[in-house]
């Protein structure tokens, strides 16, 4: 999974993105300080991997991972290429989705690019863009097919949903707004890869004071723009979760206590993500190795079985399968579940659950 963060110039993007990877992007307070995409891995917690890896007292433990691609802060004509924003909006297109830092906190130290604090206005600035590039594929594209519906009637069809996609981006607004379009439409449109379909997820950045309870006027701002388009919103503080990724687990923990603080806001950008792209993640695990495997939801057996190794899926004979929590029941131990019989056989048409411990059984 790849996750591009943009926004615009001195909003805290990179300070989150050094916070959630450790890599150490350049931060500073003047806008292009980041032209090539840094890009950076992080782990993806899950208890359930960690619990299970000291049950089998496992070799190895492996969670899953995000990729989090920091894309340079676009202005306002980018799409014409202003500030490198030609080079900025093709970063963009090799993303899955995208986290949308909006500045949610006043500083007179950190300069804003236009002077003054809008979220609403900076979403804006940037949708605009993406909208005037998507506009421009989409002419192209409108004047492809024209010429092959004049020979092939079937043609019609995508045309006039191209001019449909087209007809809603004149009118300022996302193609992911478009939430009246069937399968098949949903299918073709994702297809035409055009920025403003990509699923987005806003990060509103907060002060230190707005951490905790995450409420103020731009914030409330940013979620009820999002709501129009079916967005979501995570409230996050980059400049706590920079303190955040330099501390041990314990002192994690007690930070977060004393800044009254239920959950990091890089775990909830990561459950967002994967809710957003909608992700699940099943489990193996054993002496050798516990791991966690993601996979959309949805998911068959055999395919499932595909992410291991090819040869799991071309081979594939049946899962044994249990819920994690029930296996935590008995202790983790498959063994115990098994006495039970709570371990289930699936077979080809099974889809594989989030949490499912799982067992594939092959032959090539």
């Amino acid at each position: 999974m790849k996750l591009g963060i943009v926004g615009l110039p001195n909003v805290g993007k990179s300070t989150l993105f050094n916070a959630i990877t450790k890599a150490g992007a350049e931060a500073a307070n003047y806008p292009f300080c980041t032209i090539e995409p840094n890009v950076g891995v992080v782990t993806v917690p899950d208890e359930r991997v960690t619990k299970l890896s000291e049950v089998y007292n496992s070799k190895k433990t492996i969670y899953t991972t995000i990729e989090f691609s920091d894309i340079a802060g676009l202005v306002k004509g980018a799409s014409k290429g202003e500030g490198l924003g030609n080079k900025f909006l093709g970063h963009i297109r090799e993303v899955e989705a995208i986290v949308h830092v909006v500045r949610c906190f006043e500083d007179p130290n950190v300069v804003h690019v236009d002077g003054k604090v809008d979220p609403v206005n900076d979403i804006e600035v940037i949708n605009t863009e993406l909208i005037i590039a998507d506009l421009e594929v989409l002419e192209r594209r409108i004047q492809k097919t024209e010429k092959q519906a004049k020979a092939d009637k079937s043609a019609l069809k995508d045309l006039e949903l191209l001019k449909r996609v087209n007809e809603v981006l004149a009118d300022g607004k996302v193609a992911r707004s478009m939430t009246d379009l069937d399968e098949a439409e949903a299918k073709f449109v994702k297809s035409l890869d055009l920025l403003t379909y990509k699923p987005v997820i806003y990060a509103a950045n907060v002060s230190e004071d707005d951490a905790a309870d995450g409420d103020n006027e731009y914030v409330n701002a940013v979620k009820e723009y999002a709501e129009a388009e079916g967005s979501e919103v995570v409230v996050i503080c980059a400049k706590i979760e920079a303190e955040l990724s330099e501390l041990d687990d314990e002192e994690k923990a007690m930070f977060l206590e004393d800044m009254g603080i239920d959950e990091p806001g890089l775990d909830k950008l990561i459950k967002s993500s994967y809710a957003l792209l909608d992700l699940i993640s099943f489990l193996t695990t054993g002496e050798d190795e516990t791991r966690a495997w993601t996979i959309k939801r949805g998911t068959l057996a055999p395919q499932a079985a595909g992410k291991i190794h090819t040869d799991f899926e071309k081979g594939f004979i049946r899962a044994e399968t249990i819920a994690y929590d029930k296996l935590m029941e008995v202790g983790g131990k498959i063994s115990a579940a098994k006495e039970k019989g709570w371990l289930r056989s699936e077979g080809k048409e099974y889809e594989v659950k989030d949490g499912d411990v799982v067992h594939f059984l092959f032959n090539v």
